[in-house]
Parts: C-alpha cells; sequence; structure tokens
C-alpha cells in the first residue's frame, strides 16, 4: 500500500464516528507530521462539526508552526466545541502568533472557551506577559477575570505590581485570582496585615 493511501485510510479512520479510532488516528497523524496537514486541512473545510473537531484534535499533536497558524484559525470556527479544541492545542503549543486571539476569546460569550483561553496564556508565560498587562484595565470584566487569572497561574513576580493592583478591581473573581496569586508568592503577609 502506498504512503498515499495509508494516510487516506487513517484519515477515514479519523472521521469513522467510532471514538476510539478516531483517537488512534490522531496519534498516528500527528507522527505523518507536516505530511498530513493537507489532508486535515481539507477535513477543517467540511461542513460536519464532528470532522473538524477531528482535524482540529489532530493538529493539536502535530508542533509545528503550519500546525498552531491552523489552530489559531480554528479559535474563530462556528462551533463552540471546535474552537475549545483549539485553544486546548494552543495550551499545549506556546506561539506569539496566537495572542490577539486567546486575547479576544477572554471576552467570549462561551466561557469554557474564555477559560480554555486563560489557561492557554498562562502557559505562554513570559511570551504573553506584556499582552496580559495591557489587556487587565479592559472595560470588560470577563476580559480581565480571563486576564487575572492567567496571570496568577503564570507563577511569575513580575506580576506582583499589577496584582496588587488588581486587589481594588470591581471584579470579586479579578480580585480572588489576584489574592490567591500574591499568597501562592507568599506575599500574603505584606499585603493582606490587618492596620
Amino acid at each position: 500500500m502506498s504512503p498515499v493511501h495509508s494516510l487516506a485510510g487513517v484519515v477515514a479512520n479519523l472521521t469513522s464516528g467510532d471514538d476510539e479510532q478516531a483517537e488512534a488516528a490522531a496519534e498516528a497523524l500527528a507522527q505523518e507530521g507536516l505530511a498530513a496537514i493537507p489532508a486535515l486541512l481539507q477535513l477543517l473545510r467540511s461542513p460536519i462539526e464532528d470532522r473538524r473537531w477531528w482535524a482540529v484534535r489532530a493538529i493539536a499533536e502535530i508542533d509545528h508552526a503550519n500546525a498552531r497558524t491552523l489552530l489559531v484559525q480554528a479559535l474563530h470556527d462556528p462551533a463552540s466545541a471546535v474552537r475549545q479544541c483549539a485553544a486546548i492545542g494552543l495550551r499545549e503549543h506556546a506561539d506569539e502568533e496566537a495572542l490577539p486571539a486567546l486575547l479576544e476569546a477572554l471576552g467570549s460569550a462561551d466561557r469554557m472557551l474564555a477559560r480554555l483561553a486563560s489557561d492557554a496564556l498562562a502557559a505562554m508565560g513570559s511570551l504573553a506577559f506584556e499582552a496580559l498587562i495591557e489587556a487587565l484595565p479592559s472595560p470588560n470584566a470577563e476580559v480581565r477575570i480571563g486576564v487575572a487569572r492567567a496571570l496568577a497561574r503564570s507563577g511569575d513576580g513580575r506580576t506582583i505590581p499589577v496584582l496588587y493592583a488588581a486587589l481594588d478591581d470591581s471584579s470579586a473573581l479579578v480580585r480572588h485570582y489576584a489574592e490567591g496569586a500574591l499568597e501562592r508568592l507568599g506575599l500574603d503577609d505584606v499585603y493582606f496585615q490587618p492596620m
């Protein structure tokens, strides 16, 4: 059997409707790396949500800039499950190109997507630091919550002044994430002493 035919068979398994078979196919396609991208790109264009989801799931296993670009594009898919899968993939593969789309996703009405985007931003570490600092004063409370959560999870000492300022935020969740992060950084005694 030629490699083209075997790749087509793996893609067929990916869209078989059998989750166990599809998961094995996603891992097999990851082994193919860039060679699998054209077939997965075709699936990303499918009108069938389940096919797009499995395409994103497989792409998330490929550690290459082209794959990360497709994950960023998938953050704008019409289906929330596909967008969520893309955010999970971006959490595993930090890429500065994803910053604008992930920051935008923090304000999404899909709160699971917003939480996954926050996780992805936290996983980016120093790559996302400046963008998160700039986004923290957003007028959108949901964005501020996602930013505070990402900063709190980073464990980066540079967040201390920003997190301290966030203790005055109007959102209880922003304050919660800031307090928790400062406590983990060992600064609760400094900032939370009674007057």
